[in-house]
């Protein structure tokens, strides 16, 4: 069923993976779904275009992180990676074998399924006489006006300046001369031929430039065409965060990110060796950064891969369900300060949580709205109840953490109409992150003070919310209020270090109370109890909870983890995590809510929130991590775990070699999403 992938080498310890050669294996489980026949085509064309967005980002922020430490002293390397050179080799040697992979599932399924459906992706090689003339037409009156072809020699005194992540055409036209043409961005990639004998025939815009450079009157249809594109480094390396005002140096530092150093150029691997050369020279580029691919780049295009057939080649639409008990309130705070509720978006609508803001905007007795905004959304209703809230003068605090990567133009777009409303917007700390998604709001009600507060492990973004499967709850409970409260006091520089009574606030209290909580696990399994530890989270990397882990397994305390992304971690090892178990679950939406349930001799302790446990959310990020107190909220998250712990359609097992193998390959077998989307349809019958 499956194409076969080789595993990774073993460049680790019994102890831990390395986080990035762990992550090369969660874009594996990527490209295992885009071979997965179990899915619709036009699903699995959709993974080899997540592929392709997640290794660009890969390139721009892990390769060049490790190779900036390269530069490090040897002392202070040694703290940070272990053989930075080692680690680069194999994460070409991984890339290499998995672009290998992709290629074939791209050119022997792929291409394949879809002639089968009528639909045909065709190379300018093989455009009929109609289409060559529809394709001369598409040149001439669209694209001749949006390219522009340089010629350039290899003897220049400064490296010729590709754009980052740009689509290049480029060809030898002398022995030391060549071409660049850059793909027009702000075209389709893929241009639909008008229909022929029932057939549908696409093919991209770089064979129609091509088929047209080929025709030019200096007789270049003689030379061939390679594709190429360079990656830069996405880091802005502000140099101090202490001084001056960070906010304006991020702002100012954004361009840097599109003239950064080389971390990847991309290049057909039919490219003959000779022109690599040359084109190395003249680009300024290293071995190290040539990676070899297949004619086409960019596959992240595939995202908009059209389907010109009638047929249904996709999944059924899930529609987000109405929250069966939020839907029925006019007033989202009375329904909050009658009990605590839970919200799992995309299953159920995002509606409650814009309805709440909004509410708060207009309810005359609302005095105060404070929220954190990691990842705005650019077209925002939530976003505009804020600014709605601080034009009606409502007391309004947002914290905007502009240092979230790529988003940090975004964020200051929403920064400055919050501010021209009225709001109060505090923009990053320097050192840290804010990456705590929490809401606080007041109420004056017959002369009391009524607090109300939402806690969630994903982004205030509407556009994310039906992507990412997040959980979100809305409670007023007193403690848990004030301790939001106390947050934001710390965030406005108004108090140093928080208290929480019920919170896990990270830096201050979460990483403390999570080893308490595994401790007395493991003093539970030594005193014979039942002791166990159930685990959502995206990554697992922060070696003292690996360790601690490892310390319970050995005490005989029962660990059981759905980890989607990286795990450093090495399961199923005697004497060190044979008590272990982990799977990741790779299926339509991503999976990013984080849960943590402790056996607590019994009387289990279940908390939700922002943080994984990786030593950067523990140490370096303002986390906030909420107990679930409430008993009908309680039981819907054990459920709701149960069905993920329960799959075996599309959860991986995370085995000492990261192997990747399927729970099971059966056509039915338990799929967790699927079956989470039918417990909420349950819920609402």
């Amino acid at each position: 069923m499956y194409f076969a992938f080789q595993a990774m080498a073993k460049l680790y310890n019994t102890k831990y993976y390395h986080r990035d050669l762990s992550w090369l294996r969660f874009n594996h489980r990527v490209l295992q779904e885009a071979a997965d026949k179990r899915n619709p085509l036009y699903e699995r064309i959709k993974f080899l275009a997540i592929f392709s967005s997640n290794l660009d980002e890969f390139y721009r922020v892990r390769v060049s992180d490790i190779r900036q430490i390269k530069h490090v002293e040897k002392p202070l390397r040694k703290k940070l990676i272990t053989k930075p050179n080692k680690v680069l080799k194999e994460i070409s040697k991984q890339v290499e074998i998995q672009q290998e992979a992709f290629g074939k599932i791209f050119q022997e399924t792929i291409i394949p399924d879809l002639k089968r459906e009528g639909i045909h992706l065709i190379r300018y090689e093989n455009f009929s006489a109609t289409q060559k003339e529809v394709a001369k037409t598409y040149y001439e009156e669209t694209l001749r006006a949006k390219i522009r072809v340089e010629r350039y020699a290899n003897n220049t005194s400064t490296p010729v300046f590709i754009e980052n992540e740009a689509l290049y055409l480029t060809a030898r036209i002398a022995d030391d001369k060549f071409i660049l043409a850059k793909i027009p961005e702000e075209e389709p990639r893929f241009f639909v031929f008008p229909k022929q004998n029932g057939n549908h025939y696409i093919t991209f815009i770089d064979d129609i430039l091509q088929f047209n450079l080929k025709q030019s009157p200096k007789k270049e249809h003689t030379i061939d065409f390679y594709a190429i594109k360079k990656s830069r480094d996405a880091e802005l390396y502000i140099e101090d965060e202490f001084s001056g005002n960070l906010k304006e140096k991020i702002k100012n530092s954004l361009s840097k990110r599109e003239t950064g150093q080389a971390t990847r150029l991309l290049i057909d691997e039919k490219m003959p060796k000779a022109f690599q050369e040359i084109l190395k020279n003249a680009l300024g580029v290293y071995n190290a950064d040539l990676i070899e691919g297949g004619r086409y780049h960019n596959f992240k295009d595939f995202f908009t891969f059209p389907n010109p057939s009638t047929k249904d080649l996709s999944q059924k639409e899930w529609t987000p369900l109405p929250h069966p008990e939020l839907s029925t309130f006019t007033s989202l705070l009375n329904a909050i300060e009658e009990k605590d509720r839970l919200v799992h978006y995309p299953y159920q609508s995002f509606e409650p949580v814009i309805r709440l803001i909004e509410e708060a905007a207009t309810d005359p007795k609302v005095t105060t709205l404070k929220i954190t905004i990691y990842r705005a959304a650019s077209e925002s209703r939530l976003n505009d109840a804020i600014a709605k809230a601080a034009k009606n003068g409502k007391n309004v605090v947002v914290f905007i953490e502009v240092k979230a990567r790529f988003d940090e133009q975004n964020n200051l777009k929403w920064g400055k109409i919050f501010e021209d409303n009225g709001a109060r917007v505090i923009y990053s700390f320097p050192a840290i992150k804010i990456h705590s998604k929490i809401l606080y709001i007041e109420r004056e009600d017959d002369g009391k003070r009524k607090r109300y507060a939402y806690i969630a492990t994903g982004n205030f973004n509407e556009k994310t919310a039906t992507l990412y499967t997040d959980y979100g709850l809305m409670t007023a409970h007193e403690e848990i209020t004030e301790d939001i409260n106390k947050v934001f006091l710390v965030l406005e520089g108004k108090m140093i270090i928080p208290k929480p009574e019920q919170l896990l606030v990270a830096p201050f209290t979460a990483r403390e109370t999570f080893e308490k909580l595994i401790e007395n696990e493991i003093a539970q399994a030594k005193q014979g109890n039942d002791a166990y530890i159930l685990a959502k989270m995206n990554s697992l990397q922060d070696k003292k909870m690996i360790k601690l882990l490892y310390e319970a397994s050995n005490a005989g305390v029962k660990i059981r983890m759905v980890v989607r992304g990286i795990c450093s971690l090495v399961p199923g090892i005697k004497g060190q995590s044979e008590n272990i178990h982990i799977t990741s679950i790779l299926d339509r939406f991503l999976e990013h809510g984080r849960m943590y349930v402790f056996g607590n001799g019994g009387n289990e302790k279940i908390y939700i929130g922002s943080a994984d446990w990786m030593k950067r959310n523990l140490s370096h990020r303002i986390e906030v991590i909420t107990p679930i107190l409430d008993a009908d909220v309680q039981k819907t998250l054990r459920a709701l775990l149960d069905i993920q712990l329960n799959d075996t359609a599309k959860a991986r097992i995370i085995d000492k070699d990261q192997n990747n193998h399927y729970v099971s390959e059966e056509k039915n077998g338990e799929r967790a999403q699927l079956n989470t989307y039918h417990y909420f349809e349950g819920v609402n019958e």
